[in-house]
């Protein structure tokens, strides 16, 4: 079987693409791949979107692989596609990144003949070396072809420990992510926020004249019945605070009129914007 799409710069590499529904990260998971190697493969384990289909025209060769991901089920069928140096086979699920990718690769260059992580709990104490592999999930795995026959004679019983002594090999666990609890930005954290951000990054009317507007009428508007009502008689004191009193609530019924009218006015700006924008393409 041939990869209709060949490229990259390490010969004798190939990438396998291990899971199921990932039509949206396909093409930028091939492209990535095919810069760094010869060959990419999908084996699909039960798609039911447009993975297989997105597959077939990019030139993407598709297996169907109904096998769990095991590290012994993976390198049998693995020996099944046309020899190549290297085999790097990476399941694609939720926890893994695009990111990630050059790092898996680096993984392959190095040489190792085995080299795979294991998926394992926050609470996983064990030595990843004596990890079963019929008890073991496969997240990675770069492998040499002496690699792949070697895992493909062991036994589901056995581990990586039991492998040829003369094999590079090394065994790791590959713990989930961390949950870190992210701070909400103003324009994530609800959607008054939203709201907030938006006129405030486009500078709106009824943020700048329409908010302080209504704050200082309903000031002015308290302080005229709670503050007038208490002098018991006029002087120079009372006559500044009473027309300070009047000024704060004229200016804030002003600044709102303002605020209206500057709304008005953008609508009708645009509108007649858009009618000269059109204008053109009636003609």
């Amino acid at each position: 079987m041939d990869i209709g799409l060949t490229g990259g710069t390490m010969e004798g590499l190939r990438v396998i693409l291990l899971g199921a529904n990932f039509e949206l990260r396909l093409v930028s998971l091939v492209v990535r791949s095919l810069e760094v190697s010869d060959h990419v493969v999908i084996f699909d384990q039960g798609s039911n979107d447009g993975t297989i289909e997105l597959a077939k025209k990019i030139d993407c060769d598709v297996v169907e692989y109904d096998g769990e991901s095991r590290a012994i089920p993976l390198a049998k069928k693995s020996l099944e596609l046309p020899g190549c140096k290297s085999t790097l086979i990476v399941k694609i699920d939720s926890r893994f990144k695009l990111r990630d990718l050059p790092l898996l690769i680096n993984r392959a260059r190095e040489r190792w003949d085995v080299h795979m992580a294991f998926s394992a709990k926050e609470t996983e104490l064990s030595n990843p070396q004596e990890a079963i592999y019929a008890e073991s999930e496969v997240v990675h795995m770069a492998a040499s072809h002496e690699g792949l026959l070697a895992l493909s004679k062991a036994s589901n019983e056995e581990s990586a420990i039991d492998l040829p002594e003369d094999l590079k090999v090394r065994v790791l666990y590959s713990k989930p992510v961390p949950k870190v609890q992210q701070r909400e930005s103003l324009a994530t954290a609800s959607r008054f926020a939203q709201l907030f951000y938006w006129m405030l990054e486009s500078k709106h009317p009824l943020l700048l004249f329409g908010i302080p507007g209504v704050v200082l009428f309903f000031v002015g508007y308290k302080l005229s019945g709670n503050v007038l009502d208490n002098f018991q008689e006029w002087n120079e004191t009372t006559i500044g605070v009473g027309l300070a009193v009047i000024a704060v609530t004229l200016m804030g019924l002003f600044a709102m009129m303002v605020g209206l009218i500057l709304y008005i006015m953008g609508k009708q700006v645009k509108q007649i914007q858009s009618q000269y924008d059109d204008w053109p393409k009636k003609m």
